[in-house]
């Protein structure tokens, strides 16, 4: 496994080189930065190779030139990533980083004397001493401190960049930290270690590869800014280790035995208690987020992580009581909270009361939005930390809290809903699982988490009312057409009854006038039915005969004691409703009728036209103005008539426009209207055009 791991590593460095210089992918950017990848990749193969030839001649020149290249190529990584970091200045301690610089040196120069005087005095097959192992456990930890450094100090745009290179080394350094720890321990390495050691080191070069594919120029876009500060993370947790490792090798030192099984059984099912304590319990992950956050990224929250994820949960559709709760737990998972409520107004003039929860128990009571709690909130726009108002109120300007919240269960967190200067209510969040410092970085992020919430809620708010007005419109709406055909109902018996005084001796007369009744007592059935149902009774749209309902307005006409002159009449039909394609053409030509005096002409002529019905209105009335007609005619509330709404023009040209037709009117002042409504013509075919017509 050695010889094939190391020799299966070397050539995957030499193949990784001539990648890059088959594709002209060599590192560009900074001279010193690219030569020492370039050198560290060939170190890496001379070293593999070295140990793939040493183990499989057994030769100890060999053997030798592994450990030289092995140290040779940690000091090529190792200065490849202190040239990566070298414009980062510490803002604590500007010693800090000559510190370091100097403490990698020393690192260095011993481990090459160290391997030097090995390789000279030939013990390179011995085992190391534990002083010989302590030192060349220090580059592979130096190395994974300067991988923490580049990445927690680069910005977002590099770090995409730096990912796959830390990825990489970290697989190196992390498990020759490993390998090195335990020969610490045990007083020699793992041989199972070293085997695998080739095989590990080359799982780098994708990651490199990566790195190399997205930019030539990678290595100059991985420069630091110079207001980085040094963090230490690295070496608390390796010291924690190291530490850990000790005291195994303490045990070992002094009370002996053969424990290495049961040790093994013993961690290995610990750190299965562990992943499932950690799996199972909210409580765990809470605080292994905080501790991520806090000391392996530069800042605590990843925000645009957590502004996609909060915007996506108020997206969700639903109803208003799920869009509260949504907005709650979209607060609380910011802050590691387990639960919440939502304080809005439930009656727009009401006072603030519990509209929504999630995982929070209910609470009874009610908060005025002119209390000196709100006006304290719409005020300042802060997030209230109850447990800092408690120990320290000077800071809250003497807030008194409300007696509901006093007696609520474990409040935590007062965040405010702001859409502009209204305070639209607020979320009161409950304790979290884990302590959680309310620094200014949370308290930002609440903050405008909440506005955005508050906008969306009022969006929410102003999205219902327009739906309530527009169903007020919309009965209003219904209201007019009704209102005005009762008045057209109202006008037509009023004029007949008016008549039947001077014609009641004429049968003609009678016959009209009761056909006038039975159409008006029709028509009011179909208006209760309307008011009743909140929508047109209209039917199912079919073909209309044109004849029919001319007729019946011509006798209309008659019946009002005026006269309608039918031009010309073809039996022409449409689709529509026979109803409503009655008031549409009544209306036109009751219209008609009242704009003319009684020695005038009013006409109706139906005809086909361009494969369409064209019915024409005409009148020698008053007429109308050009300005009228263009802006004012087919709009709702709008008439030449002093006692007239102009909804009966609005309803019939918004019918027609549903058939697919058009209105076209044209009218001068003292000469007359003419309107023509064309619509799509509907025939009934009862032969064939392959049969001869007397055979049909």
């Amino acid at each position: 496994m050695a010889v094939a791991g190391h020799s299966l590593s070397a050539a995957v460095h030499l193949i990784f080189l001539a990648f890059l210089a088959w594709t002209g992918r060599m590192p560009r950017g900074s001279p010193l930065g690219a030569a020492l990848f370039v050198g560290a990749l060939l170190a890496s193969a001379g070293w593999a190779a070295s140990m793939a030839l040493g183990r499989g001649t057994a030769e100890p020149a060999w053997v030798s030139a592994a450990v030289l290249f092995d140290l040779l190529r940690y000091a090529l990584w190792l200065g490849f990533l202190w040239t990566l970091i070298a414009a980062m200045r510490d803002g604590d301690s500007p010693r800090t980083l000559a510190a370091l610089r100097w403490t990698l040196f020393a690192v260095l120069l011993a481990a090459a004397a160290l391997q030097g005087l090995r390789v000279a005095m030939g013990l390179v097959e011995q085992p190391a001493s534990r002083l010989v192992l302590l030192v060349l456990l220090a580059p592979p930890l130096l190395g994974l401190l300067l991988l923490e450094q580049l990445y927690r100090n680069l910005g977002d745009d590099p770090r995409w960049f730096a990912k796959p290179v830390c990825l990489g080394l970290a697989i190196v350094f992390a498990f020759d930290v490993y390998m090195g720890s335990q020969a610490f321990l045990f007083g020699r390495a793992d041989e199972e270690a070293l085997a695998a050691r080739g095989p590990v080191h080359m799982l780098a070069v994708p990651f490199l590869a990566v790195a190399a594919r997205r930019r030539a120029d990678w290595i100059a876009r991985l420069q630091v800014s110079r207001t980085a500060v040094f963090h230490s993370a690295t070496l608390v947790l390796a010291g924690l280790y190291l530490l850990f490792v000790s005291s195994l090798g303490y045990y070992v030192r002094f009370f002996g035995g053969t424990w290495g099984r049961g040790l093994q059984l013993s961690l290995l099912f610990a750190a299965l208690a562990l992943l499932v304590a950690f799996a199972v319990s909210g409580a765990l992950r809470s605080w292994l987020r905080v501790f991520v956050a806090k000391h392996f990224f530069r800042y605590r929250f990843d925000y645009r992580e957590e502004w996609l994820r909060f915007t996506a949960m108020l997206s969700t559709r639903g109803s208003p009581h799920e869009i509260g709760r949504l907005v709650v737990r979209g607060l609380a998972d910011m802050v590691e909270c387990p639960g919440g409520s939502l304080w809005t107004r439930p009656d727009p003039d009401g006072a603030l009361r519990q509209t929504a929860r999630w995982n929070a128990p209910p609470i009874e009571g009610e908060e005025p939005v002119d209390s000196a709690f709100c006006d304290f909130l719409r005020r300042t726009g802060w997030v209230i930390d109850l447990d800092q108002l408690r120990n320290t109120p000077r800071l809250y300007q003497g807030l008194v809290l409300p007696t509901w919240l006093l007696g609520a269960s474990s409040p935590w967190l007062v965040v405010p809903l702001l859409a502009g200067d209204e305070l639209l209510g607020f979320v009161l969040l409950e304790q979290p699982r884990t302590r959680v410092d309310v620094n200014w970085e949370v308290l930002d992020l609440l903050k405008t988490a909440s506005r955005q919430a508050a906008g969306h809620l009022a969006q929410m708010q102003a999205t219902e009312a327009l739906l309530e007005a527009r169903k007020f419109d919309a009965f209003n709406r219904m209201s007019a057409f009704v209102v005005h055909d009762l008045k057209n109902i109202v006008t037509q018996l009023s004029l007949m009854l008016k008549n039947a005084e001077r014609l009641h001796d004429n049968r003609e007369f009678q016959r009209d006038m009761l056909l006038t009744v039975e159409s008006s007592l029709a028509k009011m059935r179909r208006l209760m039915l309307q008011l009743r149902e909140g929508a047109p009774a209209a039917g199912v749209s079919v073909g209309v005969e044109l004849p029919p309902i001319v007729a019946r307005l011509e006798a209309l006409a008659r019946g009002l004691g005026r006269k309608l002159e039918v031009r010309r009449m073809e039996r022409l039909a449409t689709r529509g409703h026979e109803d409503r394609l009655e008031r549409v053409l009544g209306h036109l030509v009751q219209n008609a009728l009242d704009a003319t005096p009684s020695g005038g002409s009013v006409w109706l002529s139906v005809a086909r036209e361009s494969g369409q019905v064209n019915i024409e209105v005409g009148d020698t009335g008053t007429g109308m103005t050009e300005e009228f007609v263009q802006t004012r005619l087919f709009k709702p509330f709008s008439s030449t008539k002093g006692s007239g709404m102009g909804v009966g023009s609005y309803e019939s040209a918004q019918y027609v426009r549903e058939l697919g037709g058009t209105i076209a009117v044209a009218s001068r002042p003292g000469e007359g209207t003419r309107i023509n409504v064309r619509l799509p013509l509907f025939e009934v075919r009862h032969g064939s055009d392959l049969m001869p017509p007397d055979l049909q």
